[in-house]
């Protein structure tokens, strides 16, 4: 492995670790057909960039995303890398989503599963998916907790929840991070949740920086199929997918201005947020991952930050991140 070129920051309980991390999601589910030898040589050059922190599901391709990382990882150094796993979303076999169980007995045996597919006899951070509603926090945090104690997790971290179930779950053990989508045109973190994460010393990993490819400079209309998901998103629907793409276009004059790309600004106007908050970028291939670690190098100025701030005023963004009955199960928007 290369010597990390790639700045620091600190995420909670974990401590130091590199400014980008690599969201694995779409490399086995979600946005459509999926490429097993491009996305295995990204994930290796993204290890050879210096990236450490990985993130991936259990429910990612029902195991699917695991294994890929498992033979991703076979012949590297295990202890170089942090492997973050969401667990306890509900799937069937038609792809249907059915809610989330964090018992603590499903925590210990969502762990099993995973620790087998990934080929590991520990994980990094574990964290639940979304808040269970019919499961305290602490007994979830506990259950886990325990499963620290018995040396198959390192640490805890949690997954869109609000404030108050931050402070719930970090009174029973520190928490690590809070993953949560954060961008320029979603940044329900803001306020209260950051503040919270912040006087508990908790870190942000940040997905969707790039809002799913709506705001790259990328996305193009015509390649998305029924099958992917985005189709069936407000923002990504209709008349809200044009007046969207508008506010992206704004952003394109904003970043060639400043000689970087669209996906740069995007991902480095997070970055920009804190020496706490680590985007965590999807990119599923090697050209997509190269203009994400461009993106790190870049430094904006206060001007620059505020011509991309006003290129996409948060007023003027249309459509939710999730349809209805997925923003209803997140915690960190109630």
């Amino acid at each position: 492995m290369t010597t990390s070129t790639l700045t620091t920051k600190t995420l909670g309980t974990l401590g130091s670790t590199p400014a980008i991390g690599l969201g694995l999601m779409g490399m086995s589910a979600l946005y459509g057909p999926t490429d097993r030898d491009e996305s295995i040589a990204t994930i290796h050059a993204a290890l050879d960039a210096g990236v450490t922190l990985l993130d991936t599901g259990d429910f990612y391709g029902m195991g699917h995303n695991e294994l890929l990382l498992a033979e991703a990882l076979t012949g590297r150094d295990r202890d170089t890398v942090d492997i973050s796993v969401k667990f306890g979303a509900l799937r069937g076999p038609d792809g249907g989503w059915y809610g989330f169980d964090a018992r603590p007995g499903a925590v210990k045996t969502w762990l099993a599963y995973s620790l087998q597919r990934l080929g590991t006899d520990h994980i990094d951070i574990y964290r639940p998916a979304r808040l269970d509603p019919d499961v305290p926090i602490e007994d979830t945090v506990g259950a886990i907790a325990e499963m620290i104690e018995a040396g198959y997790v390192r640490h805890i971290g949690l997954s869109e929840v609000g404030a108050e179930t931050i402070r719930r779950a970090h009174a029973v053990h520190p928490i690590a991070d809070l993953q949560i989508e954060y961008s320029l045109i979603s940044r329900g973190l803001e306020g209260e949740i950051l503040d919270t994460c912040r006087e508990l010393g908790i870190g942000v990993t940040a997905y969707g920086v790039l809002s799913r490819g709506l705001i790259s400079g990328h996305y193009a209309p015509d390649q998305v199929t029924v099958s992917d998901f985005r189709s069936h998103t407000p923002r990504f629907q209709g008349e809200n997918l044009t007046r969207n793409l508008g506010l992206v276009e704004a952003l394109r004059g904003v970043a060639s201005d400043a000689g970087i790309t669209v996906a740069q600004a995007a991902i480095a106007w997070v970055a920009s947020r804190g020496d706490d908050i680590v985007p965590v970028v999807g990119a599923r291939t090697r050209e997509r991952l190269a203009e994400t670690l461009g993106a790190a190098a870049v430094t904006l100025t206060d001007e620059q930050l505020a011509a991309i701030e006003a290129a996409i005023p948060l007023d003027q963004v249309a459509g939710t991140r999730y349809a209805a009955e997925q923003m209803a199960m997140l915690d960190s928007e109630k």
